[in-house]
């Protein structure tokens, strides 16, 4: 393994570091302000303005849609030198998009940079790569285990030159927002076919006659405006049958394509929420008395720093295993790298951050710092993109297959 850094990378990571300290960490009570204030307007589902005033900014720096390795859409970055950069974005819970590296749009963008048509890539990933809209990917559905992929069952039937879809989605993330334009939606085209060759991806247009938002569905309290999860029915929803992606029965090919890069990229972030945390953590430790002596030197606040330490570099070698697999032999080949990271990367960001609070007090569960609003989202990813027992199973296995029975 070699985890060297190309010299890219590092100046990259520089780069980003200044416009974390001039643009992102300055403005994070104007973002809150800004939801807040669209929110007494009654427009919380508005996009802030300072997002948008950042982006020209992270662009004129050159630090634009740095996740996409293939250099002809994105930066050429491999995934191993990316690893540090999502990091430094994990730091501040918005701040992603301010340089087109949030989910959802970087796995859609994956998705029809990869298997688009040339028709396909014009109409919706140019102008996602350019920031110019957003989108989602539309997977889970509230009648069926969707961890077990292959039970989804929104429904989609051909008539003529379109298909009809038919069902619900929710927890669908950047459904909220009023910039999204598409839905990359999976929906199960040929029930008669074997397990992993019946559901199809199609590209369904957000103003589709027939597709609703129902609601947003907040997580802990935190709906995440103006961007948001949200419940989404489709009733007789025509599509143009030139959406479909690759090929009727051809989604699981594509969305194990997609989810790979998708869930390391949120672990890279959690790298850095975790970090963000512990930072927090050590300055509240080195401030605080209590009982006649600083918490600082309270014994178990040694332990939990130490622990912290050691988890945080632990989940951080493995990010970048991973990430080093996947440069090196392919997606596929990494799958159990990627799976010991989705396991292991939310876990300790939860611990940390709860540690975090721990040393903040009552302070820690209040807005006075971010420490609530990241738990909501590390404790999410324990679910999102694969709960913890479905990638812990099929770790087990694929670790299983390695060996022989054992014979008497």
């Amino acid at each position: 393994m070699d985890f060297a850094l190309s010299a890219r990378s590092q100046t990259l990571q520089q780069a980003l570091l200044a416009f974390f300290d001039q643009h992102i960490y300055p403005n994070e009570r104007r973002f809150e302000h800004e939801v807040a204030e669209n929110t007494a307007r009654g427009q919380r589902w508005t996009p802030t303005r300072l997002i948008e005033e950042l982006k020209p900014k992270a662009k004129a720096a050159g630090l634009w849609n740095l996740f996409l390795p293939d250099s002809e859409h994105g930066a050429g970055l491999s995934n191993l030198d990316y690893a540090p950069l999502a990091e430094i974005m994990g730091r501040v819970l918005w701040s992603p998009e301010v340089f087109n590296c949030s989910a959802p749009d970087t796995g859609n963008m994956e998705v029809l940079a990869r298997y688009g048509t040339p028709a396909q890539q014009a109409q919706w990933l140019t102008p996602l790569l350019n920031g110019e809209i957003r989108s989602a990917f539309a997977m889970t559905e509230p009648d069926v285990a969707s961890s077990d992929a292959t039970n989804i069952d929104l429904l989609m039937r051909r008539d003529g030159d379109h298909y009809l879809l038919d069902g619900r989605k929710w927890w669908i993330s950047g459904a909220g927002d009023p910039r999204c334009r598409l839905y990359i939606v999976v929906a199960r085209s040929n029930p008669e076919s074997p397990r992993h060759a019946q559901h199809s991806l199609l590209l369904v247009p957000a103003d589709s006659q027939g597709l609703e938002v129902v609601r947003p569905l907040p997580v802990f309290g935190y709906d995440d405006a103006p961007h948001g999860h949200c419940e989404l029915r489709f009733d007789q929803v025509r599509v143009p049958v030139d959406h479909l992606l690759l090929g009727e029965g051809r989604g699981f090919e594509m969305m194990q394509g997609r989810l790979g890069p998708g869930r390391i990229h949120h672990c890279m972030r959690l790298i850095g929420l975790a970090e963000r945390a512990f930072e927090l953590m050590c300055q509240r430790l080195n401030s605080r008395v209590a009982f006649g002596k600083a918490l600082e030197k309270q014994s178990i606040w040694h332990e939990r720093i130490a622990e912290a330490r050691c988890q945080i570099d632990q989940a951080r070698l493995l990010t970048f295993q991973a990430a080093w697999k996947m440069d090196v032999a392919g997606n596929k080949a990494a799958k159990a790298d990627i799976g010991m990271i989705k396991i292991v990367a939310p876990s300790v960001a939860c611990q940390v951050v709860d540690w975090a609070m721990q040393a903040w007090g009552a302070a820690g569960l209040s807005d006075i710092t971010p420490l609530p609003q990241m738990y909501m989202a590390a404790r999410s990813l324990r679910i999102a993109d694969g709960p913890d027992e479905v990638h812990r199973n099929a770790l087990a296995k694929l670790e299983l297959a390695r060996f022989p029975a054992a014979t008497a």
